[in-house]
């Protein structure tokens, strides 16, 4: 099916299921331990890999000594680039997923060491010798943006920025940093690989089975279709698992020479500098306005870092076409470090670069004495600002700002910034918008209608936590007029037909789409088989219906039942309209005045995104994203050695996430609204959309209370006492 035009009425707008808050039709599983995760499959005769990691950051790998490791009882055998054959690089990888002889970062495998348990493996790993040649590295980004700011990665402009600033009666030229980020998922990274003949197949914690299968073919050369991943839950991953890893790799390469499956579960520790991170930034904010408040110059510079070959965090990307300005100016440079892989992580670009441009925002309404909501009301658009004649298919903005400053109480904060306390507290409101860009990606999908009545649908969509399951049951369930108990949904498996994936905040949308088009498929074929006209049938009731006749969908299936597989293919939409998600962020901060800590008392979060398809499973979604910002703005960083390169936190212990219980109050507010451009559901994605702008929220919030403006994040309470005097 392609989807070339808005959408019109159709069999999902009866919202009999979908757009219900609707409980987890896997939720039972996980409650009770039985849904299986990447490392807990019980593959017979599985054997276990540790991995040893590089202990430089860049330089070459001189010699390695197994011996040791290989005399200790039960070790089978140590995989290292002397005996592991040829291994490519996947699509979307800058390095091997095993070093040597080149080492390109701290933490890069250098070898596996295989065991007939775990423990066993473990303490022969540390019997490993590794002789190293270490060069001289990059790890500050401060120092290697200064040295390659002249060469920018990506630029994009409109107008002339410059004398438009310069000839700004008001302006703000501020630069904020944000530290490296790792995404910190509960489930480690973890596979087990097991071959039969030539053919391989892979049980592994990854959002993206058909990348995967591709990358592990590219990467062993050899046929994509000899290559089955499974991968059925996967216990977050937040961008972290779009691509294979090490554990995958490797696992694959010693179950090959061992000829017996293979286990490889990253630690904790391994996470953090294996595998991606989020880079940090340098991003310089020059705002300049009329003394109305009107922007007539908007610039946005970023920095971020990457090995060689990699790309920049595409911090600017939202400031293309949040605001209107005639004259504008993005952008982004890119500086190679040698620091471990920097990657996709919920919201790519847009979670950082709303944590500059949304502070940039609160100090020019200081300046301009505007109000900053009204700031922003002021500088929407429903354009695209470099190119006015795109409209964007559907923005209210500006509905989720007056919707979330009426339900915050926003009219009660004091412009005056210190003005409130409770006790020792200083209380302070802060806000800002939410942005994250709309996309799509073709998706497919299989739906199976039995002669019991019970529809089965089938694709390699996977469920990373945000509720896959259970948004393609109810689109099968609403398309086919059956209540949802009577749909199977089968995911994560490399045979089934190639879905959207989870990521980017599209495998929502785009995988639901995809059940719509097969559902569309399966309606027709099942009016053909009972002899009424399909454009006029209904489907309720678990029947097929013409007028006031009707036959039981188990009755039309037949004995042999009736399946049919296609996919959604998207047209230009995209490019005709500009597509985006929206919301508004209200939070409310105490900072205690005498030791500066700071407490997240209450958030709000008001957004526009569409069609909600299951408002129950969105609500976790941008609940669990809010908590994420309020990391980014208040305890995340990964700390670099700047003498070895990697990061010196790399655990739970040392890298401090929040959870939902460091905020005693988050509400969550959905705008009634669809999008016909965006796709059959009328939905976008909101998974990603919840980070977005939340940092900016609390940092605005702790200068409200406190006076004090911090602009490297994370805002922590020596920054704050530093300001407090």
């Amino acid at each position: 099916m392609k989807f070339t035009e808005a959408a019109g009425a159709n069999a999902t707008d009866t919202l009999r299921v979908l757009g219900r808050p609707t409980d987890r039709i896997e939720g039972p599983l996980k409650v009770s331990g039985r849904a299986t995760y990447a490392a807990e499959f019980d593959i017979p005769g599985t054997v276990h890999g540790v991995v040893v990691g590089t202990t430089i950051a860049t330089g070459r790998i001189v010699s390695i000594d197994v011996g040791d490791a290989l005399a200790v009882p039960g070790v089978l055998g140590v995989v290292t680039h002397e005996n592991a054959g040829k291994l490519g690089i996947g699509d979307d990888h800058k390095v091997s997923m095993l070093a040597g002889p080149r080492v390109d970062h701290l933490g890069q495998a250098a070898a596996l060491v295989v065991a007939e348990g775990f423990e066993i493996a473990r303490a022969a790993a540390r019997l490993v010798r590794i002789d190293y040649a270490a060069n001289d590295g990059a790890f500050d980004l401060a120092k290697a943006a200064r040295a390659g700011a002249e060469k920018p990665f990506r630029s994009n402009g409109h107008g002339g920025f410059d004398r438009a600033f310069a000839d700004a009666p008001v302006q703000v030229d501020a630069t904020y940093t944000t530290p490296d980020h790792a995404h910190a998922m509960m489930e480690p990274y973890a596979s087990i690989a097991a071959w039969e003949g030539d053919r391989l197949t892979l049980w592994t914690a990854n959002q993206m089975v058909d990348w995967a299968a591709r990358d592990m073919a590219k990467i062993l050369g050899m046929p994509r279709e000899s290559v089955r991943i499974i991968a059925h839950h996967i216990g977050g991953g937040f961008g972290g698992k779009l691509w294979v890893r090490a554990d995958a790799v490797l696992a694959a390469v010693a179950a090959r020479q061992l000829g017996r499956p293979v286990k490889v579960v990253l630690t904790r520790h391994q996470m953090f500098n294996n595998t991606t991170h989020r880079s940090s930034t340098i991003q310089r904010l020059r705002l300049g306005a009329d003394r109305g408040g009107r922007l007539q110059a908007i610039a946005h510079e970023s920095w971020s870092g990457d090995l060689p070959g990699g790309s920049p965090e595409g911090a600017g990307a939202q400031t293309r076409q949040l605001y209107a300005a005639p004259n504008r100016r993005v952008v982004e440079w890119l500086a190679e470090l040698n620091l471990p892989e920097s990657s996709a992580m919920r919201a790519p670009g847009e979670a950082v670069g709303m944590m500059a441009i949304e502070a940039a925002m609160d100090e020019l309404a200081e300046r301009l004495s505007i109000d900053p909501v009204e700031l922003r009301i002021l500088n929407d658009t429903q354009v695209d600002p470099e190119q006015p004649e795109r409209r964007f298919s559907h923005r209210d903005l500006v509905g989720c700002l007056r919707e979330g400053a009426e339900r915050f109480g926003w009219s009660a904060r004091s412009a005056t910034r210190g003005q409130r306390r409770d006790g020792r507290w200083l209380i302070g409101m802060g806000m800002a918008a939410a942005y994250r860009g709309n996309m799509v990606v073709r998706s497919a999908a299989r739906v199976a209608l039995a002669g019991d009545g019970q529809v089965t649908v089938t694709t390699d969509m996977t469920d990373i936590g945000t509720g896959s399951y259970t948004i393609l049951a109810q689109t099968a369930a609403e398309m086919l007029g059956v209540d949802l108990d009577r749909v199977t949904v089968r995911l994560g498996d490399s045979n089934y037909p190639v879905s959207a994936g989870s990521g980017g905040q599209f495998g929502a949308n785009s995988s639901t789409a995809g059940v719509y088009a097969a559902c569309v498929g399966l309606r027709d074929r099942i009016a053909e088989a009972v002899g009424f006209e399909a454009a006029t049938a209904r489907f309720a009731d678990g029947r097929i219906w013409s007028g006031n006749k009707s036959v039981a969908l188990g009755e039309a299936a037949g004995g042999a039942g009736i399946e049919v597989e296609d996919r959604i293919e998207f047209g230009d939409l995209t490019k005709r309209f500009v597509q985006a998600t929206f919301g508004a962020h209200f939070v409310e901060t105490g900072v205690d005045a005498d030791t500066g800590e700071i407490r997240v008392r209450r958030m709000l979060g008001v957004f526009a995104a569409g069609r909600i398809l299951n408002p129950k499973a969105a609500r976790s979604q941008i609940l669990g994203a809010m908590t994420m910002g309020v990391g980014a703005a208040l305890t995340e960083e990964l700390v670099v050695d700047p003498r070895m390169g990697g990061f010196i936190n790399h655990d739970l212990a040392e890298y401090h996430v929040p959870t939902h219980a460091d905020i005693p109050h988050q509400e969550v507010v959905f705008l009634d609204e669809e999008d016909p451009y965006s796709s059959p559901m009328k939905a976008k994605g909101v998974g990603e959309l919840g980070i977005c702008g939340v940092g900016a929220a609390v940092a605005n919030a702790v200068y409200n209370a406190t006076g004090v403006r911090v602009r490297d994040y994370p805002i922590t309470l020596d920054k704050v006492l530093a300001g407090l005097g």
